[in-house]
């Protein structure tokens, strides 16, 4: 099952138990990369337009665990979790990601950062425990949120230009 977006990410199905996600920003690596690891950054992009980020704990190392929880704009709790598995820092991060909602469900997720001519392409590939978790994210609405975290990811980054 391949799926393509329209917007500014794409998001694609590789595998039956795979979500790949490819994001262009306008701005270096190292910036993008600090965004998305910077505890107090990343509760300026990662609820997207959606609710307000209460929670972004990050132990960066291998062996390390992260967590974000947000209130969403209806006013319940939403928590991921996980634990960094690989780091080579601007380039690749390797973590397990669980949704505290449905904790069975763990997915291995690698984030490479690459950058051309001053410019960061963001890859995101989740590993699932199954194709019936893969279609259950993809059918939860995910993508619209994903799309409105990585459009602020974008402009925290170039902040702090």
């Amino acid at each position: 099952m391949a799926m393509t977006s329209s917007r500014t990410a794409v998001v694609t199905l590789p595998a039956d138990t795979q979500i790949l996600i490819t994001r262009d920003f306008e701005a270096p690596r190292n910036l993008v990369y600090t965004a998305y690891t910077t505890p107090e950054l990343i509760k300026r992009w990662w609820g997207g337009d959606r609710g307000e980020v209460t929670l972004a704990e990050v132990d960066l190392r291998v062996g390390g665990r992260w967590r974000y929880v947000m209130t969403a704009n209806g006013g319940f709790e939403v928590g991921f979790h996980g634990e960094y598995r690989e780091i080579v820092p601007n380039e690749r991060i390797v973590s397990t990601e669980i949704f505290e909602g449905a904790p069975e469900a763990e997915a291995v997720v690698e984030h490479t950062f690459t950058e051309k001519n001053g410019r960061t392409t963001l890859t995101m590939l989740m590993q699932l425990p199954s194709r019936a978790v893969r279609d259950t994210i993809i059918d939860s609405g995910m993508e619209g949120g994903l799309q409105e975290a990585l459009g602020h990811l974008e402009q925290v980054a170039l902040s702090l230009r």
